[in-house]
C-alpha cells in the first residue's frame, strides 16, 4: 500500500488487511475518547487496531470507505469501494439511522454480507 486510496481489488490482494477487519466496529466507537473520568478514577478504552468499513453520507450519494486505525489512535481513510450496490448502502443507512456519527454510518448486515462474499471471508 503506497499512500493512494485503495480499491476493492487492492484490498482483495491484501490478506493482512482482510484478516484484520473489525466487522462489528462502528465509527462512533473509533472516535470515542481514549480516557474518560468515572466515579472510580480514569477508565481507558480498549485498544482499537485494525480496519473498519463505514458509509459516508455527506455527499449527494452515500459512499463506502475503509478506515485504518492503529494502536496509537491514528486513523485514516485508506480505501473507497465503488462496486457496492447503491441500494445496499441506502438500506444500511436506514437500518442504522440511529448509529450515525458526523455523517458516518456503520455498515449493516446487507453490506457486510456483500463485502464478505467479495473478499472471500466466511
Amino acid at each position: 500500500m503506497d499512500g493512494e486510496m485503495l480499491t476493492l481489488q487492492d484490498i482483495k490482494k491484501e490478506p493482512f488487511v482482510i484478516e484484520h477487519i473489525l466487522w462489528k466496529m462502528k465509527p462512533k466507537d473509533i472516535m470515542e475518547a481514549k480516557f474518560t473520568k468515572t466515579e472510580h478514577g480514569v477508565a481507558v478504552r480498549d485498544e482499537i487496531k485494525g480496519y473498519i468499513f463505514y458509509i459516508e453520507s455527506m455527499g449527494k450519494e452515500p459512499l463506502l470507505f475503509m478506515m485504518r486505525h492503529t494502536a496509537i489512535d491514528f486513523a485514516e481513510t485508506i480505501a473507497k469501494i465503488d462496486e457496492v450496490p447503491m441500494e445496499m448502502l441506502k438500506n444500511d443507512i436506514e437500518a442504522n439511522k440511529d448509529e450515525h456519527y458526523f455523517g458516518m454510518y456503520p455498515i449493516g448486515k446487507e453490506v457486510e454480507a456483500w463485502l464478505k462474499n467479495e473478499l472471500g471471508v466466511k
